[in-house]
């Protein structure tokens, strides 16, 4: 088992682990909460796999992530008070999915040959999408759509991942590297309250 396929497994409970929150939120049933997870795991590898066709996509060849995912949403929805009474958990496992799976899809372009950009483009596609359906099916807007660092960090770790790969780094090093990266600026950007600029409308 390589230290990719590890942090790629620990993003996918990650981000599972947010989906289900919001669902609990939600007051979701079972299915909801579990299909929320589902969604939030995969649905950006997902989506990043049939963009390069790469077909089955990662969900149906490697049933792994479906099994921790399900796994998952039952711990959270039968022990949602405890995960609930950690309101930070969900915006910490958030922060760790995105930077794990902006490496991921990042390094599925590299593989693929859809030069540099269309590798970071996929970085942010496999780092924000699940997110971005989770927030949607909740009736929330999506984070990625507001002021918040959370897209543009993708696209900053896709790009020294990049560097990191055409300067010959070893690939673990830049996985833990650029993971490391991603989430610490999430995480730095949440408490200090850093955002991007937005368009203010007087009322």
């Amino acid at each position: 088992m390589t230290i990719p396929y590890i942090l790629d497994m620990i993003g996918t409970v990650a981000f599972a682990v947010s989906g289900a929150l919001v669902g609990v939120r939600k007051e979701m049933d079972f299915y909801g909460v579990t299909f929320l997870a589902l969604v939030t795991a995969v649905g950006g590898g997902t989506t990043r796999d049939i963009m390069v066709g790469k077909i089955p996509p990662i969900i149906f060849a490697d049933y792994n992530y479906l099994i921790v995912s399900v796994v998952v949403s039952f711990a959270v929805f039968f022990y949602h008070k405890h995960f609930e009474s950690k309101m930070h958990l969900f915006l910490t496992m958030d922060a760790l999915g995105l930077g794990v799976f902006t490496v991921t899809g990042v390094s599925v372009g590299l593989a693929y040959d859809v030069g540099w950009a269309g590798a970071v483009m996929l970085a942010v596609i496999t780092g924000t999408f699940g997110g971005m359906f989770r927030d949607i099916l909740s009736k929330e807007i999506p984070l990625v759509l507001q002021k918040e660092i959370y897209a543009s960090a993708a696209m900053l770790g896709g790009i020294i991942y990049c560097l990191c790969h055409y300067a010959g780094i070893n690939k673990s090093i830049s996985f833990i590297l650029v993971t490391s990266f991603v989430f610490s600026l999430r995480m730095i950007s949440l408490r200090r309250k850093w955002g991007l600029p937005v368009v203010r409308i007087k009322q």
